[in-house]
């Protein structure tokens, strides 16, 4: 059956004249996502005979998974039929004189297609066209909305995002599998990479510097998967942080003070609990008139200073030569009289690497890893240290690890969705063969509200760090209170 009939709008005679119904064509202002689909939603592939014509079905039965499968499906036919009218331009950028183009086009293929839809309908049908043509598909609307920060297609039929710390299934869908895979080219071919059975995983990022990952069959059993961890349009502040409750203001001033004075900081944390977005803050207490060289899997940094230098791993080609790992990125920046180097997160040999460059003279350097505690942090550097090849001694790594770090700063994502800051750790030396660390500050879990949410403090220990000598050196004479001193008048926690 072709897809018109399917859709229920038939298909014309040759000599008979189309009726269709006055359509207004629509503007470009967003709407609103469907309706959530049932809890119980059809199978995929699965199809349940329709009585009745699309054009007949109220919106909000359209809306369900049947009558929306159907939408998608009538948005695709005029996306083909839309490319094909514009022969070589194949690549659209949004602009308004694109969008006119699209409305004039949009307008001659929906009378094409025969179909009489609801004024919602046909608004919504405009926007999946836009979004296939100019965008990213179906999770397009989903990278527009400020409120997600994590988009997860789980092959083409079930679609997640994370929204203030907490997954959900949405209602969007792809059409089959070979949809997914041509938005993953979309995402990957500006870029210069490729992704195919040979090799079925790739890292890349949006133009706005969202991170993506994809990976797609064999490896891929339940069809393409795409991740991509969006980053926000207003780029956060240290202030953000503090109102967002995921420092205090005394840790704030305390970790700006650090940066400033060239100390040498480690952001350590696990998978989603704001590591690069700490880093990116911390980053920004640089001082401008600094040479900042950043190096990364994924360029995802946002840095504000001018005098920025940006080096970006690169993939292998198709015979397996060309690669640049980041290990190879390090070692070729300290021949760039960098200041500053920022590595965006460190996952093997290059780790060594960066202990060298912090003790051979590049303070104030920054990076991130996974971990869980700042002791744990330590054991991950000692063993990413070793898988740089070189036969070296525990304790000789221990001993570079001492000396080139300064603080390790802990980001943790709470069971309730909240991201804070659960230690500020320094590293103040080695008594015997083992790293000594000394909390600065420390996470305190005090209960639960009955609505479920995590209450906090965060307490200074009471212990002045032993590199407060290098932040009064230069002007950062902190006030006891930070460290836990007690002020008159002064209320305790945050």
């Amino acid at each position: 059956m072709s897809l018109l009939k399917r859709l229920g709008g038939g298909s014309p005679q040759p000599n008979e004249p189309v009726a269709i119904a006055p359509v207004a064509i629509p503007t470009l202002t967003p709407i609103a996502p469907p309706p959530q689909p049932p809890a119980a939603p059809a199978a995929p592939g699965s199809a349940e005979p329709r009585s009745q014509p699309i054009s007949s079905i109220p919106f909000e039965e359209a809306a369900q998974p049947n009558g929306q499968q159907q939408i998608l499906d009538l948005s695709l036919w005029c996306v083909d039929r839309i490319q094909a009218s514009l022969g070589n331009q194949n690549e659209l950028k949004r602009s308004p004189e694109t969008e006119k183009l699209l409305q004039e086009r949009f307008a001659r293929v929906y009378q094409q297609a025969g179909v009489s839809l609801p004024g919602e309908q046909v608004k919504q049908l405009f926007t999946m066209v836009c979004d296939e043509l100019m965008g990213f598909g179906p999770i397009q609307q989903l990278l527009n909305d400020d409120a997600i920060s994590e988009v997860m297609v789980n092959g083409p039929n079930r679609v997640y995002v994370e929204s203030k710390g907490k997954l959900k299934l949405t209602a969007i869908r792809f059409a089959n599998d070979e949809h997914v895979l041509k938005i993953v080219d979309r995402i990957i071919r500006p870029l210069g990479r490729r992704v195919d059975r040979k090799w079925p995983m790739v890292d890349a990022r949006l133009p706005d510097g969202s991170r993506v990952n994809a990976i797609i069959p064999p490896c891929a059993i339940d069809g393409c998967t795409i991740t991509i961890r969006k980053f926000s349009k207003n780029k956060l502040k240290i202030d953000d942080l503090v109102r967002f409750g995921s420092m205090s203001p005394e840790m704030a001033e305390f970790l700006r003070a650090c940066v400033v004075s060239r100390l040498n900081i480690v952001v350590a944390g696990g998978t989603g609990s704001g590591k690069t977005t700490l880093l990116n803050v911390l980053s920004n207490f640089i001082p401008e008139d600094e040479r900042i060289v950043t190096i990364e899997d994924s360029a995802e940094l946002q840095l504000g200073q001018d005098h920025v230098v940006r080096l970006e791993a690169k993939p292998a080609e198709v015979d397996g030569s060309g690669r640049v790992q980041i290990r190879d990125l390090v070692i070729n920046s300290l021949r760039m009289r960098p200041e500053r180097v920022v590595i965006g997160e460190c996952r093997g040999g290059e780790t060594l690497d960066m202990l060298q460059a912090m003790n051979t003279g590049h303070d104030g350097s920054l990076t991130t890893l996974h971990a869980n505690t700042p002791r744990d942090a330590l054991a991950r550097m000692e063993t990413m240290s070793m898988m740089a090849g070189m036969d070296l001694p525990l304790k000789v790594i221990r001993e570079q690890i001492a000396s080139a770090i300064d603080i390790i700063v802990q980001q943790s994502r709470l069971d309730d969705g909240q991201r804070k800051v659960t230690y500020i750790t320094e590293v103040q030396g080695m008594e015997g063969e083992t790293v000594v660390l000394q909390d600065i500050f420390k996470l305190e879990i005090l209960g639960k509200t009955p609505e479920g949410k995590i209450q906090c403090e965060m307490k200074p220990t009471g212990v002045r760090p032993r590199f407060t000598p290098r932040l009064e050196a230069h002007g950062f004479k902190l006030p006891p209170s930070i460290f836990g001193a007690q002020v008159p008048g002064q209320k305790k926690g945050w």
